[in-house]
């Protein structure tokens, strides 16, 4: 039903906020005369001043057994041919005496939102861009410390990250054929930096683009619905990752790693809902991951789950 309402008001080109959960099927659409009643805010800046902060928060790690008997369950599954790449991942217990509001003003990212004081996320990661009849999306997929001895090269000519992300980038590729023609690979396994509270992190994207028509406006919450859940965190084949997802990560991924659009009535811009936080009434969750292929290593792959967890 939101996904029909986005295509109404986007044939009306009135400007809304589309919040999907990971699977789109918990959908909300607010006009924006709406959020300040709904409790929610939201900023997309990708020329944003980095504003330095001193707050960090308190990781209580889940034991590395548990994550490895998950992860010998991916590979399990990669063997038997049923993926290829897995985004693993888990809800981390975290402490912190800030409010998820503080959180929202206090980190930097390109993509953040707060959402009725349930959840906040700060993200780095564009899901689609559509202007001037363009789609783009940018797949991020490989990260490294960027303190390492050559970080950079040892991250674009590491075999097994090289694999995962030409997995996702065709993932991505069959996605925007879906609802757009002349689809092409602008620019493959480029470098940003991102900070990541007390270190610095080398992250590897490619840019994928795609002709959507003149008419997109007025399917705009169609092409969202098709080409969800986001590639590069949940896999490739899409349908049986998302089975082997469920079975293994035992815990309800929600709204995060879903995905949050905003329409301005001429272009439409949206995130990936990664590096959030949720409060339960357990206290709060950092929800994190990273991809699976046959070549990754359980430890590793823990660390980077860890090395996810900051507040930027």
């Amino acid at each position: 039903m939101s996904f029909a309402l986005a295509n109404t008001l986007g044939k009306r080109r009135e400007p809304f906020l589309l919040i999907s959960d990971f699977r789109g099927k918990k959908v909300d659409v607010f006009p924006l005369e709406k959020l300040k009643e709904e409790n929610i805010q939201f900023s997309i800046d990708e020329k944003f001043s980095y504003t330095k902060h001193k707050h960090h928060i308190k990781v209580f790690p889940i034991p590395f057994d548990t994550y490895k008997m998950k992860f010998e369950k991916v590979i399990e599954k990669i063997r038997s041919g049923d993926t290829y790449v897995l985004n693993l991942t888990q809800a981390t217990k975290i402490d912190t005496d800030l409010e998820l509001k503080d959180i929202y003003k206090i980190t930097n990212a390109h993509y953040k939102l707060f959402y009725k004081d349930k959840f906040v996320c700060f993200s780095p990661e564009k899901f689609i861009q559509i202007e001037n009849e363009i789609i783009h999306t940018f797949p991020m997929k490989g990260t490294v410390d960027a303190s390492l001895k050559n970080a950079e090269v040892s991250i674009l000519e590491n075999e097994k990250e090289m694999a995962e992300h030409v997995m996702i980038v065709d993932l991505l590729r069959n996605d925007l054929s879906i609802v757009a023609r002349d689809v092409k690979v602008e620019k493959f396994r480029y470098i940003t930096k991102l900070c990541a509270g007390k270190k610095n992190l080398l992250q590897v994207s490619s840019h994928i683009s795609g002709n959507v028509g003149s008419n997109w406006h007025e399917s705009v919450g169609d092409i969202l619905s098709s080409i969800l859940p986001a590639g590069s965190i949940s896999g490739a084949p899409k349908k049986s990752t998302l089975k082997i997802i469920e079975e293994v990560e035992e815990y309800e991924r929600g709204y995060f790693s879903g995905i949050f659009a905003y329409y301005d009535g001429n272009s439409l811009d949206s995130g990936v809902m990664i590096r959030f936080i949720e409060k339960t009434k357990e206290g709060l969750f950092y929800k994190s991951g990273g991809g699976i292929t046959l070549d990754s290593n359980a430890f590793l792959e823990y660390n980077e789950l860890q090395d996810k967890i900051y507040l930027p």
